[in-house]
């Protein structure tokens, strides 16, 4: 043809940050969910068992369902009601309610997926989609118990405020220093963007929010601050790694896409989860 069509102007596109996310969006975002959960922990800290439990369940949700577009039949049902087993018996009945939920929910999956085909039909990729559906519970609703767990103690809304300022503090770090400074890759193979000059300015941000916090905030010896500091940053990488792999092994970039600027809900927990193990472990053994 020798009539042609004048392409329409190219819309302007939301300013992207050098991981390639929509920073303002994120900014706005990450500034909205962390002013809401101060005022929780500082008003209202019984409310936050509920938000924990939402949140598991939106991530549960995200991540059976790219589970299941990869062809893996997790069991959703007794995932999503188990979750919440774990995350609402954390709070009267302490560990062992998140025990036994856990068991409890583990036995149900696999007899579950089992028979979702019906009696006379034969299991297909049983073992692989029963240990997905296991690792996926231990992944999201009990890691994310032991947050519950640090909340019922007497300074729990504190302890709980230190272990997210200090996730913050990682993710800071790890983001001004990477893109300033960033020039060798830690594991370019899992997540190309990751440098250790990233890593070290987690680090450096890391113990000292961690120095400071529990200084401030707990009344503490500032040493278990340091440790705590040292480490979250590994866990918290560990756990940013451990999503990056998976989502490479399903093909794509976001668990969800509730959160603009961030992806999913999955996709703001995956350091947080392992993160509220550890501090759980390092502040209930040393304060």
């Amino acid at each position: 043809m020798t009539n042609s069509v004048a392409p329409a102007a190219a819309q302007p596109k939301a300013p992207a940050s050098k991981a390639g996310r929509n920073l303002p969006a994120a900014l706005a975002v990450g500034l909205g969910l962390g002013l809401s959960l101060i005022a929780i922990l500082l008003w209202a800290p019984k409310v936050l068992v509920g938000v924990i439990a939402v949140a598991v369940a939106v991530a549960t949700w995200e991540v059976t369902k790219r589970l299941r577009e990869a062809d893996v039949k997790v069991p959703r049902i007794p995932l999503l009601v188990g979750g919440q087993a774990i995350i609402w018996l954390a709070w009267p009945v302490g560990t062992s309610g998140v025990l036994g939920a856990f068991g409890a929910t583990a036995l149900t999956l696999m007899v579950w997926r089992l028979f979702d085909h019906g009696l006379r039909a034969t299991p297909r990729n049983y073992l692989r989609d029963t240990a997905i559906a296991i690792f996926t519970m231990a992944w999201i609703p009990l890691l994310a118990s032991f947050a519950v767990l640090m909340l019922s103690e007497n300074d729990g809304n504190l302890r709980v405020l230190t272990f997210m300022i200090l996730v913050v503090c990682s993710d800071v770090g790890g983001y001004v220093a990477g893109v300033l400074f960033g020039k060798h890759p830690m594991v370019p193979h899992i997540s190309p963007k990751k440098s250790w000059e990233g890593f070290g300015g987690s680090l450096v941000f890391t113990v000292i929010g961690g120095l400071l916090t529990v200084t401030l905030l707990l009344q503490a010896n500032s040493m278990i601050g340091v440790l705590l500091g040292a480490g979250l940053v590994l866990v918290a990488t560990s756990g940013d790694l451990i999503e990056s792999q998976i989502k490479r092994e399903l093909g794509i970039k976001d668990m969800g896409t509730l959160l603009p600027g961030h992806g999913g809900i999955m996709d703001r927990l995956d350091s947080m989860l392992p993160s509220a193990f550890v501090a759980w472990l390092v502040l209930t053994a040393l304060l």
